[in-house]
């Protein structure tokens, strides 16, 4: 609820108890009928009075048949003489019960105060009301240009190098600017200057915040966090007030680190073309720049950000004494896969007899963030089943969940699409069972994941970072090995090969205009990329081969692909008893695991 409408209520909260207090004073008291005083002496006389009550001024008249009466006196004459000049008689004076009050502070404050007061008490309540809200804006304007930065002060950042897994070289990188935080001046001895940016590159998900927040913890120094997204307004200049506010806090803070998550947000290339000239932001930008530039070395200050486009960021962002140190952070391998998921397994209740490692080979290409997001599935998956601890399947089924998707175990199929995935799940099986270069199968299944009606798990025996021609050859075979497949058996190919294709069509280009892996076309690269950004997506590559070079590109495409088809045909003709007897088992278990795999067709053909 926005503070406007909680005053509008408490208002009207106000002027309701303001009126509930007035109307219950007057409720309470019963109206008289007023009179004159000559009235009030005939009355007298005739005897209909039962009382009267005299306060000050005014005469309060009850009557004999039930009913009131009100009349006024001159102020210092007593209504006893003024009766008898009237001329009632002291009988009839008597008779009529006069009583005199005195006027009390009390009663006067009743009558008279109280509602003056609770009425300049509500316009005063009400005036104060306005008058806050109005300095709340002004303040909050005030503020407009300030920096939202969340700071985290020295000490209260638990996160340490221990809390990171892999990321060795960058960790030791790192350990430097620990070090010129801890002590700089065993640096400045020796006419070392301290580093003042240092900028993370990886992959969403690599631990590049991560590895931020543990650098702010091994040095036990302050951590100002903010997103390069939070500099940019609508209003030119507030991006780059934010940003003096920003380094003047953190200059107060020294020794500190100020961390800009995702910050090709404002640091994308000056004069880019569309979507790359924003006012707002190349003025934040600039005022970064500036900022960096006049750090002193001595100072304390390191800028640590964050990005995986690292191609998009403007060259003078990355030239030396902005950013002087740039951090590459990979993908884990084996090993550190295995160190992440030890460290995230850390109280979570898992069975003695799970194995880290197996789950290690089969998170090939996953991320720190992807291995977290696999153990909590894994947890989800096992409460749900009320279970007290992870099993060794509750993790190796949340691989396939988080790569994949769910299971849709309620799609229908009919027999006949059921047979016709098995045998397609069977023909890319057996392709990377019989080809060299292939990934081994580590599980085969006609249930549905997201958007796949079967799907074939095959992973490296070993982490990679480079291929052959020969091993993209092979997978491109493999990919074509269910339409392979369909087409023997069936005489026919359905849409189910279409996703092969799509893939089959990008790898075999890749490798002719990325790679240089054709003969025939040569080693070249065709086609350069150029950033022009429009709502989200890259609309203009600058092709700089002829019409003539991209007749040869595609009949080199085409050379690959069919070529692979020929090979993946070849294998289902040689071993077409192969092929029906994977496509049997996956339609009574309609899941085969690795070993039982390998039991059923034997061991793997070894690369030569």
């Amino acid at each position: 609820m926005k503070p406007l409408s909680k005053n509008v209520i408490v208002f009207l909260v106000l002027i309701l108890m303001g009126a509930a207090l007035f109307s219950g004073y007057t409720l309470n008291q019963q109206k008289p009928e007023p009179i004159s005083l000559s009235a009030l002496v005939d009355r007298v006389e005739k005897g209909s009075v039962a009382s009267i009550n005299v306060a000050g001024d005014q005469i309060d008249i009850a009557n004999k048949d039930g009913s009131a009466s009100v009349t006024h006196k001159e102020s210092g004459q007593a209504l006893s003489t003024m009766l008898a000049t009237y001329g009632a008689t002291a009988d009839q004076i008597k008779a009529a019960n006069i009583t005199v009050k005195d006027t009390s502070g009390t009663s006067y404050f009743v009558d008279a105060i109280l509602p003056t007061a609770v009425t300049l008490l509500i316009m005063l309540g009400v005036f104060w009301l306005i008058m806050r809200q109005m300095q709340g804006a002004n303040a909050r304007a005030m503020q407009f240009g300030q920096a939202n930065a969340r700071e985290v002060a020295a000490g209260k950042t638990k996160v340490t190098f221990k809390d990171v897994a892999g990321s060795k070289e960058a960790k030791e990188e790192l350990q430097e600017v620990v070090e010129f935080l801890r002590s700089p001046k065993k640096f400045s001895e020796l006419g070392a200057k301290l580093p003042k940016g240092v900028l993370l590159m990886g992959r969403p998900g690599t631990g590049k915040t991560l590895l931020a927040r543990a650098v702010a913890g091994e040095a036990d120094v302050p951590f100002f966090h903010m997103s390069g997204s939070e500099f940019v307004e609508m209003f030119v200049g507030v991006g780059a007030s934010r940003v003096r506010d920003l380094f003047a806090r953190a200059k107060k803070s020294a020794p500190c680190i100020v961390f800009i998550d995702e910050i090709d947000a404002v640091g994308r290339q000056r004069g880019a073309g569309l979507g790359g000239s924003h006012d707002e932001r190349e003025q934040t930008l600039n005022q970064i720049l500036v900022e960096m530039d006049g750090f002193d070395p001595t100072l304390g200050v390191i800028v640590m950000a964050a990005t995986n486009r690292p191609d998009v960021l403007d060259p003078a962002l990355l030239r030396p004494g902005r950013f002087d140190r740039r951090v590459v952070i990979d993908l884990p391998d084996i090993n550190e896969r295995e160190a992440i998921l030890n460290i995230h397994a850390a109280g979570k209740p898992l069975e003695k007899d799970i194995d880290l490692r197996r789950i290690a080979e089969r998170t090939v290409g996953f991320s720190g963030a992807d291995l977290s997001n696999l153990l909590n599935e894994a947890a989800i998956r096992a409460a749900r089943r009320n279970a007290k601890t992870i099993t060794q399947e509750d993790v190796l089924e949340s691989v396939e969940k988080v790569m994949l998707g769910p299971e849709r175990r309620s799609l229908v199929m009919s027999p006949e699409e059921k047979k016709l995935t098995a045998f397609h799940e069977a023909g890319h099986a057996l392709a990377a069972h019989a080809l060299p270069h292939a990934d081994p199968v580590h599980k085969v299944s006609i249930i549905s994941r997201g958007s796949a009606g079967g799907y074939t798990l095959k992973l490296p025996s070993e982490d990679r970072r480079y291929r052959r021609r020969a091993e993209f050859v092979d997978d491109l075979a493999v990919t074509l090995g269910g339409y392979a497949a369909e087409q023997q058996t069936f005489g026919d190919v359905t849409t189910g090969a279409s996703g092969d294709l799509k893939q089959a069509t990008r790898l075999a280009r890749e490798m002719v205009t990325r790679y240089g892996m054709s003969a025939d076309v040569g080693p070249r690269t065709f086609g350069e990329s150029e950033e022009m950004i429009f709502l989200g997506r890259e609309i203009h590559e600058n092709r700089n081969y002829s019409e003539k070079a991209a007749e040869r590109i595609d009949a080199e495409i085409d050379r690959l692909i069919h070529g692979a088809l020929e090979t993946a045909r070849g294998i289902m003709q040689a071993r077409k008893a192969d092929l029906e007897r994977i496509a049997a088992e996956l339609l009574e278990k309609e899941t085969i695991e690795k070993e039982a795999f390998e039991a059923l067709l034997g061991p793997k053909t070894s690369k030569t």
